[in-house]
């Protein structure tokens, strides 16, 4: 979760991100409010001792008590079999 600090242009707002310690701008083109908070997504990079980096545009590295796990990851089933088959 992200706290909107102002709207930068007609499309963009810069937000406050917890524990990381810069502004960051995204597009959004819906009616937000300063001081109202928005949930970001994306993708993990990395994941560190306290620390987890997540792909936004930029890397934005965050601790990793502000981040919260929407969707497990899944591997991709296999259809066919990896050896031949015996006739």
């Amino acid at each position: 979760m992200a706290t909107v600090r102002r709207r930068v242009d007609e499309d963009h707002v810069s937000v406050a991100i917890p524990s990381y310690n810069f502004p960051h701008s995204i597009r959004e083109s819906s009616k937000v409010k300063r001081g109202q908070q928005i949930e970001l997504t994306g993708e993990v990079t990395r994941i560190d001792d306290e620390t987890v980096t997540i792909a936004l545009g930029p890397l934005v590295t965050v601790d990793i008590g502000v981040v919260r796990l929407v969707e497990k990851y899944s591997a991709p089933k296999r259809r066919t079999l990896l050896r031949d088959k015996v006739d």
